[in-house]
């Protein structure tokens, strides 16, 4: 069930689904650990910016995201924090992805969700992972 924000100024429900992936489609998240790492750090990420995550999942070249996000927030906000600090960490910390220029490409996938499909994508982005089984 989604959750309606409020403050003393307003209501909102603001669902957005993210996909973006690494430069030239390589395969980091078939690199032990990295999915672990990336997952946390959204998770640090997004906690103070009050960014709920709804779903995450990642497949071996590119991640999909459902997050709800407060209205003072643009996609273009999100993305940059997201993309910007875990790029910085994950290329601290892998050896591997160390070597890249930069770790995410430039473009993303956007799309908001209203209430009545918002439960879809939730269910969308889990069975990312079963899907070839």
């Amino acid at each position: 069930m989604n959750k309606y924000r409020t403050t003393t100024t307003t209501v909102s429900l603001i669902n957005y689904h993210f996909v973006f992936c690494p430069r030239y489609r390589r395969k980091i998240f078939l690199i032990k650990g990295v999915e672990e790492r990336f997952k946390e750090l959204i998770l640090m990420i997004c906690e103070p910016l009050e960014i709920e995550i709804l779903a995450i999942e990642c497949d071996k070249d590119h991640s999909h995201m459902f997050l709800n996000s407060p209205p003072k927030l643009s996609p273009s906000d999100i993305m940059q924090k997201i993309k910007g600090k875990s790029s910085k960490i994950l290329r601290e910390e892998f050896i591997e992805l160390s070597k890249m220029p930069g770790l995410w490409t430039r473009s993303y996938f956007v799309s908001t969700a209203g209430e009545v499909s918002s439960e879809t994508i939730k269910k969308y982005i889990e069975s990312q992972k079963t899907r070839y089984i």
